[in-house]
């Protein structure tokens, strides 16, 4: 679904002019960045988290070169299907120079595979796991999910765990989180005893949460994300269970927090910096770009940044910037010779310093993030802190 201009007259009057084509003929100089995002659908409070980002980081910044940024964006639905049409229309019919989306793997990997096929970059706001060619043509924003599991499971060993229950979504990203989690705790030494899913639309897990009860594990992993990642909490909540529950960065999200209410008070899990930038020490490179674009976030969408997805966005949009910059001058936009110089401008991204991370992309290696990417925080009153050291 193309997004035009009069439905989203309030988000361009609030991004200061930011341009989103309608037909109409636009200069031939500018860049061209598509954007999908989910503004429909399960993954709705997702979607439209990263489109905040994206309207942030349009009014930080939009030209570089000396040329116009024009940002063109779609509704996923959250369906791969109709993702893949978004993402064909843009190349096809748009000509944009790159592709940023979406809020969800499955919609993700279906982008990049257009992304592939018509030899066009993506900067995927979802942790998507590719292989071989069809990952060479998408670098990916989020800390890949080995990476933040790991440090999960490290510091449910430093608490003395030594069994746990994994919960997620019956998705490419529950098998996703799944193997990563089963991998980090043979790692550690950490029994995992049982692994439950459910669907992104359903509405309870009680059947799932009293089959792990019976297993007695001395931890929940919790790896959903969004709204429905908060139903294993409401569940234990609600049965007068007490147990440790770890989760993900995927629930670094507004709606996670305001659905688990009291009942995610003690959750423990990664995240990026970016969650509680203004705890980290002043020594710490992500510290200022974060509380900028903490800034820049409240005053075009008057509201306070308190969750991470709006950054991925932002961060997207820092390491397109970056990477257009060196871009050979005479390449022109809108051509298949500069989406090829733009392709490798991006996988010689190097200690571009971001919200989430520190990047640094190589051909083969769709992420571009290390151990710096991630700090462990708690969920205390509604809040997302660091967290004491076990």
């Amino acid at each position: 679904m193309r997004i035009s201009q009069s439905m989203f007259a309030g988000l361009a009057a609030a991004a200061a002019g930011l341009l989103l084509t309608t037909g109409a003929a636009v200069h031939a100089a500018n860049y061209k960045v598509g954007f999908i995002t989910s503004l429909s659908g399960p993954e709705a409070g997702l979607g439209v988290a990263y489109q905040k980002g994206m309207k942030a980081a349009y009014a930080y910044q939009s030209e570089v070169n000396g040329r116009k940024i024009t940002l063109i964006q779609m509704d996923d639905e959250t369906n791969p299907t109709v993702a893949d049409r978004d993402a064909h229309k843009l190349v096809n019919q748009e000509h944009v120079d790159v592709i940023i989306g979406t809020a969800n793997v499955p919609d993700s990997t279906a982008i990049a595979s257009v992304a592939y096929r018509l030899k066009t970059p993506m900067i995927a706001l979802a942790p998507i796991a590719l292989q071989g060619e069809r990952a060479s043509w998408t670098v990916t924003v989020p800390q890949p999910v080995p990476l933040m599991v790991d440090a999960v499971m490290k510091r449910a060993k430093a608490d003395g765990v030594k069994t746990v229950a994994v919960i997620g979504f019956a998705d490419a990203a529950g098998d996703l989180f799944s193997g990563a989690v089963h991998a980090a705790a043979k790692r550690e030494g950490i029994a995992v005893v049982a692994d439950e899913r459910f669907a992104t639309s359903d509405t309870s897990v009680t059947g799932q949460i009293l089959r792990i009860l019976q297993k007695h594990p001395d931890a929940i992993v919790d790896t959903g994300a969004g709204g429905p990642g908060a139903l294993p909490v409401l569940e234990l909540a609600k049965l007068g269970r007490k147990i440790p529950v770890y989760g993900t960065h995927a629930m670094m999200s507004e709606d996670f927090v305001r659905i688990a209410g009291k009942a995610g008070d003690g959750v423990v899990a990664p995240a990026g910096p970016f969650m509680v930038a203004a705890q980290l020490p002043s020594s710490n490179p992500m510290r200022q770009i974060s509380l900028d674009f903490g800034h820049v976030y409240e005053r075009v969408n008057h509201e306070v940044a308190d969750q991470a997805f709006p950054s991925y966005s932002f961060d997207a949009w820092l390491i397109f910037l970056d990477a257009v910059k060196r871009v050979p001058p005479n390449v022109q936009p809108g051509t298949e010779a500069f989406r090829a110089a733009l392709h490798e401008a991006l996988y010689n991204t190097r200690e571009l310093i971001g919200t989430q991370a520190i990047y640094n992309f190589r051909p083969g290696d769709t992420y571009g993030v290390d151990a710096r990417a991630a700090v462990m925080v708690r969920l205390q009153g509604g809040k997302w802190v660091l967290a004491d050291a076990p």
